[in-house]
């Protein structure tokens, strides 16, 4: 399997930026596309934003355009999700996932979930 490893959530004010992490374990990953997710309590799971294993192709969710951006680092194994302008709306557990495809929404992830990186956003 993928081992996946997020960080780098906290708490932040509304504004507030962070940058989240995600680690993969095998030595494929360049291979993979990979893409960031978030729940809250009682919701399914939303995608955010994926990428491809080029980093060619980015893909976003409507409501984190122009304030997110993905990226990667295929050297150290690693994902991104730099967060600008963040809203109490984006209060979640951010997840980061795997694929074959091409990263975009519609893609088949693999669904190998780390245990998340909680990220709350105060008013």
């Amino acid at each position: 399997q993928v081992q996946l490893e997020e960080s780098g959530g906290g708490l932040v004010q509304t504004g507030g930026s962070l940058r989240l992490s995600c680690a993969a374990s095998r030595r494929t990953f360049s291979r993979y596309a990979m893409g960031w997710f978030r729940q809250v309590p009682g919701k399914e799971r939303e995608f955010v934003a994926g990428i491809s294993w080029s980093g060619g192709d980015t893909y976003y969710a409507d409501s984190v355009k122009d304030r997110f951006t993905i990226s990667r680092d295929n050297a150290k194994n690693t994902v991104y999700l730099q967060m600008n302008s963040l809203k109490p709306e984006d209060t979640a557990v951010y997840y980061c996932d795997a694929n074959l495809d091409d990263g975009s929404p519609s893609s088949r992830w693999y669904n190998y979930w780390g245990q998340g990186t909680q990220v709350t956003v105060s008013s």
